[in-house]
């Protein structure tokens, strides 16, 4: 086990911050870890880096507590915080090296080289890092997390302040670490946890309100989905009920696809079995000269999923 949370919790004066919290994460995972603001992730993260006590409970890494370990723990982790520190006065590579010097890494400037190849910093390399935009100088964050190498990676918002081109870049790096490595990352920006992540944590006022497989969330609590299709010609609703694996049938207000493009009719099929539904739409289409204009499956978003587990917060 690379993350084994049991019974955590944390307070801030009177306010409970991480009230009695467990989890576990194996090598291999990627496991989004979301909630709104303030509701005890980057405690929780902090905590089972070392860099905050807990008051209760405990937390290890790979196989050793935190609290009577530090130190080992800490050289098995690579952390990159919500806060980022850096020193701005230093060159990229110069930084590094520091870093490297810290975890007294003994072929330096491969594991240089790798970390700045790895999160794109080839080409801004040999500036100050005061001299950086936002989103590289997450990337010299992130290539610190990982110059040495680690079992574990504890990410509290790695893609902020990254345009929509270095996200994708990251979710790439983020994605290939995850083969070999145990990763923990928190996101405001779901559709990255949704793109990344197989299961996500859900913390809310402290409490966990789910730990899950994504794939589970979003079919909620029946194994029932829908197909959204949207025809040119207006279609008889008992024409798409009489498909199999079909149990219900709605017509949906008339909509453009593009501005440019008149109204279309739009239908929504709930079904058991969408893959089947799909291709009979399909077949029906091609048997009775019928343009389909889009033809999706349905299911619940991960935002949705989001508030209405966090909805007294937001």
């Amino acid at each position: 086990m690379s993350i084994n949370v049991q019974n955590l919790s944390k307070m801030y004066g009177a306010q409970k911050a991480v009230n009695n919290i467990s989890f576990k994460i194996n090598k291999g995972e990627i496991v989004g870890f979301l909630g709104p603001n303030g509701a005890g992730k980057s405690t929780t993260m902090k905590m089972i880096t070392g860099y905050l006590e807990a008051d209760a409970g405990f937390a290890e890494v790979s196989g050793e507590k935190v609290s009577t370990s530090s130190l080992n723990t800490k050289k098995k982790i690579g952390y990159l915080p919500e806060a980022n520190p850096l020193y701005f006065d230093m060159y990229v590579r110069e930084y590094l090296e520091f870093i490297s010097n810290i975890h007294e890494i003994k072929n330096q400037p491969q594991a240089i080289e790798l970390a700045i190849a790895t999160t794109g910093l080839t080409l801004e390399a040999n500036k100050k890092i005061g001299q950086l935009s936002k989103g590289y100088k997450q990337r010299v964050g992130l290539a610190a997390a990982l110059i040495h190498d680690p079992e574990v990676l504890i990410l509290d918002e790695p893609t902020s302040g990254l345009d929509p081109n270095q996200i994708v870049e990251i979710r790439e790096v983020i994605k290939s670490l995850g083969q070999n490595k145990t990763v923990l990352f928190s996101s405001h920006i779901l559709q990255e946890v949704q793109a990344i992540c197989d299961r996500v944590i859900i913390i809310n006022k402290g409490n966990i309100v789910v730990d899950d497989m994504l794939s589970n969330l979003q079919k909620g609590d029946s194994d029932q989905s829908a197909v959204i299709v949207s025809f040119k010609e207006n279609v008889a609703l008992e024409t798409l009920s009489a498909l199999n694996f079909v149990t219900t049938v709605n017509l949906m207000k008339a909509h453009s696809e593009t501005p440019d493009q008149p109204e279309v009719t739009r239908y929504k099929l709930v079904t058991t079995n969408p893959d089947a539904v799909k291709k009979q739409l399909l077949e029906l289409s091609i048997k009775n000269n019928l343009n389909i204009v889009s033809l999706q499956s349905e299911s619940n978003s991960l935002e949705d999923i989001f508030r209405t587990l966090t909805a007294t917060t937001i």
